[in-house]
């Protein structure tokens, strides 16, 4: 035999077997692992709640003590009596005099009324309200991947990359 045939024949030889054994690691491989199409980050929100508080200026109206207002319709109505006796004459005097008791004793205790509605004070008080602070956090991955022909789709908690282990058909969802 020629030697250039036999070189020529064992270099073939040694192809034919790489080229063999590359395509049938390709096909190992492939039976072994799924090609990741597309890794989608998720997120979701946490909302946390917290008390957020404040001083506030509150006005308060006094306790008032004479509820009726007695002290001012008195008052009033002696002011008004005495104011009243200094017109007219005879009947006319004491009609002058009863009505200025009765107008007398009207204004006094509106006037007590708006002295006692204007007698306030204030105080601080503490006025609180919920409010939120919102985070956003991972909550895993939407992963598409091929395996044998047919795309699938899977939620991970973890990245896979650009493929997914295979064992028994089954993709393998721990990291390695």
């Amino acid at each position: 035999m020629n030697k250039s045939f036999v070189i020529g024949s064992v270099i073939g030889g040694i192809i034919v077997t790489v080229g063999g054994a590359f395509a049938g690691y390709r096909e190992f491989q492939a039976a072994h692992e799924a090609r990741v199409v597309s890794v989608k980050a998720l997120t979701k929100t946490i909302k946390t709640p917290r008390q957020e508080c404040h001083d506030e200026q509150v006005t308060h109206t006094k306790p008032v003590k004479d509820t009726h207002r007695l002290v001012g319709t008195g008052v009033g109505a002696a002011l008004g009596g005495l104011l009243g006796s200094q017109f007219g004459g005879g009947n006319g005097k004491v009609l002058t005099t009863v009505a200025g008791v009765a107008a007398g004793g009207y204004a006094g205790n509106k006037v007590q009324q708006k002295v006692q509605q204007g007698d306030t004070y204030t105080t601080p008080e503490q006025r609180c309200t919920t409010v939120y602070d919102s985070r956003e956090v991972p909550a895993g991955y939407d992963v598409v991947y091929v395996i044998k022909g047919d795309q699938r789709h899977v939620h991970m908690d973890h990245d896979p990359g650009s493929h997914i282990p295979v064992k028994d058909g089954h993709i393998v969802m721990e990291p390695s």
